[in-house]
């Protein structure tokens, strides 16, 4: 019989050390699932996040501490609830994070992350009234040894998925999430503001089998830049931000014209002058997408965005449908993981893991934690 006892890396205290605790093995209720964790993505900013929270971001609540953090999970179903339909022990799956209410319109269209309980699990809240509701009800990240979790965020894995590429899929689901609300991609032309970070790359690798035709990276690491150029030097061409105007660069490579569109991968710290220049790059009728989650108010010319007829959207992880979509992808071969290079740690390592972070190859890194 199973052990009712667990170990897990959990946050007492924010600024402080995570602790590797002994507590309850999570049980499946009715449409749960319980999933052994065998490898769980490390968010690449995570030591910076954690260590100044609420400054970070104050209107995103964490649960209630002590709690375990990890938000990208991959391992093996061992239980599953009386209600549980098309799952079973012995699945090989990746855990989406998106916890919301499921009986909203929002969670009924397929749009979890419209919904006023949604949270990342494992990771932060969006609502401080309502957040912490479902934290209750699943109180587990992937930074442990078993986690429980709803059917409808199962996604199940291609056979020859290792579960650290899988680990990568809540980036790769957040980029290829993004490049969906430009419709259609194929012969169009687009600036990936960020391209060597962990969004960036996995941003282009999906350009790519989407069918764009030119990719205009940009990024500060010269080195890592000239990285992502040759996956295609025939379709990407790289620009450091060091070397001036994005704006402009982009328009000397397009008579002019400017991209078809932009998706923005930059992360919290990053100024968002650099964002409001690349923006500029996209041609007239464009769309410009954020992902990256740069804090901050921009001051935009109303002006020029209503006389070029610009859109500009806000856009949040993905579906397990659009999961789905990147399983067949990475099955099929369209999608090829194995430019990362994998930083595996072990749960009793996680502390010195987080910290080790910096030193890394930009997006190709893959950083994991496994039980």
């Amino acid at each position: 019989m199973p052990s009712k006892m667990m170990r897990a890396a959990r946050m007492h205290a924010v600024g402080q050390p995570m602790q590797i605790d002994m507590i309850e093995r999570p049980v499946p209720q009715a449409t749960d699932v319980v999933v052994e964790v065998k490898a769980c993505g490390m968010v690449p900013n995570l030591g910076n996040v954690l260590a100044n929270w609420p400054a970070w971001c104050p209107h995103l609540p964490q649960p209630d501490l002590p709690a375990v953090f990890g938000l990208d999970p991959a391992g093996v179903i061992v239980e599953v609830g009386s209600q549980v339909v098309g799952l079973q022990p012995g699945d090989r799956v990746y855990v989406n994070p998106v916890r919301a209410c499921g009986s909203c319109p929002a969670c009924l269209s397929d749009n979890r992350v419209a919904c006023e309980y949604f949270v990342f699990n494992g990771y932060f809240g969006f609502s401080k009234e309502k957040s912490q509701t479902i934290y209750d009800l699943y109180p587990h990240g992937g930074f442990c040894e078993y986690m429980g979790a709803p059917q409808s965020a199962i996604i199940k894995l291609a056979d020859n998925m290792s579960f650290e590429e899988a680990a990568r899929l809540g980036y790769m689901g957040t980029a290829y999430s993004a490049l969906r609300k430009f419709g259609h991609l194929a012969g169009k032309s687009l600036i990936i503001n960020g391209v060597s970070g962990t969004l960036g790359l996995s941003a282009t690798l999906f350009a790519l089998a989407m069918g764009a035709s030119r990719i205009f990276g940009t990024g500060r690491n010269h080195t890592l830049l000239e990285r992502v150029r040759a996956l295609a030097p025939n379709r990407i061409e790289v620009f450091s931000t060091e070397d001036g105007s994005i704006s402009d660069w982009v328009r000397t490579r397009t008579d002019g014209h400017g991209a078809h569109f932009m998706v923005d991968t930059l992360g919290a710290a990053v100024s968002l002058d650099i964002f409001d220049d690349a923006m500029h790059g996209v041609a007239r009728g464009g769309t410009i997408v954020n992902i990256g989650g740069t804090v901050g108010k921009l001051a935009i010319d109303m002006k020029w965005l209503m006389d070029n007829s610009m859109k500009l959207i806000g856009s949040a992880w993905f579906t397990s449908t659009e999961g789905y979509d990147i399983v067949e992808m990475l099955r099929s071969q369209t999608i090829d993981l194995s430019i990362l290079q994998h930083e595996v740690a072990k749960l009793d390592d996680i502390n010195r893991a987080i910290s080790g972070i910096g030193a890394r190859h930009g997006g190709f890194s893959n950083y994991v934690i496994v039980p």
